[in-house]
C-alpha cells in the first residue's frame, strides 16, 4: 500500500523547490510569473527557513512585487558559526554606475511622488542627459555617449534596467529602457539623503580626470 504521508512529503518538498531554484538564480517578479508568485508567498516561511540554513535572506516586496535573495550579514550569525561561503557574490560598481544607478533612483522617487504612471520609461537619450550635467565642459561628445552606454549596459545585467522592444510602453521610436522598482531595495532613503555628498566627491573626481588629461 503505498505511503501517503511520504507522498504529501514528496510533493511539499517538490513546492518548496519550485520556489527556491528561482530564487537562487535570480530575482522573481509577480507581473512576470503570477503561479511562482502565489506559491513564494503561500511557502514564504518555509522558504526563509530554508535559505537562512544557506546564510541567505528572502527580501520580499508585496507592493512592488519582487523578490530576491540577498546574503545575510556576518554580524546576524553568532560569534561560534563557522563563516560559510557566499552565494550570492558581492559585485563591485564603479563609481560612474553607481552615481547612474542614484540618479534614475531619484527618478523613480520623483516620478512616485508625481502621482505618474508606476512604470517609469526613460529613451536611451533622456539617460545620456541625465548623466551629461555631470561631466566637464568639453567633453568629447561622442566618447561619452560611449561611456555612458556602457554604463546602461551594466545596469541591464544587473536587472535595473530593462530594454524595452521598439514600440513598448509609452517611448516609441529610439530605444527605451524601464527602470526596474526592485533598485529602492538597493538605493536607499538613505543613499538618496547623501546623494550631494556623493555629487560632490563625483565633480571633484571627474574635475581631477579632466585636469590631468590637459597635461598629457
Amino acid at each position: 500500500m503505498p505511503d501517503q504521508d511520504s507522498d504529501v512529503a514528496t510533493t511539499s518538498t517538490a513546492g518548496l523547490s519550485s520556489v527556491v531554484i528561482p530564487l537562487l538564480k535570480g530575482v522573481c517578479y509577480r507581473d512576470s510569473d503570477p503561479a511562482l508568485w502565489q506559491a513564494l508567498l503561500e511557502l514564504q516561511a518555509r522558504v526563509r527557513d530554508y535559505v537562512s540554513v544557506l546564510g541567505l535572506t528572502l527580501v520580499l516586496d508585496e507592493a512592488e512585487g519582487y523578490a530576491f535573495l540577498r546574503a545575510r550579514p556576518e554580524e546576524d550569525g553568532a560569534d561560534d558559526e563557522p563563516k560559510l561561503p557566499r552565494l550570492v557574490a558581492r559585485r563591485p560598481l564603479s563609481f560612474p554606475v553607481s552615481l547612474l544607478l542614484a540618479l534614475l533612483r531619484k527618478k523613480l522617487a520623483e516620478s512616485d511622488a508625481g502621482g505618474a504612471d508606476t512604470r517609469l520609461i526613460l529613451t536611451r537619450e533622456q539617460i545620456t542627459e541625465l548623466m551629461r550635467v555631470f561631466l566637464p565642459a568639453g567633453s568629447n561628445d561622442a566618447k561619452v555617449v560611449d561611456q555612458i552606454e556602457t554604463h546602461v549596459n551594466r545596469i541591464v545585467e544587473l536587472g535595473f534596467l530593462r530594454r524595452l522592444k521598439p514600440g513598448a510602453g509609452k517611448q516609441e521610436g529610439p530605444a527605451a529602457f524601464e527602470v526596474q522598482r526592485i533598485l529602492k531595495a538597493f538605493v536607499d532613503a538613505q543613499w538618496l539623503a547623501d546623494f550631494d555628498t556623493r555629487l560632490a566627491a563625483y565633480r571633484a573626481q571627474l574635475d581631477g580626470s579632466a585636469e590631468a588629461d590637459a597635461h598629457d
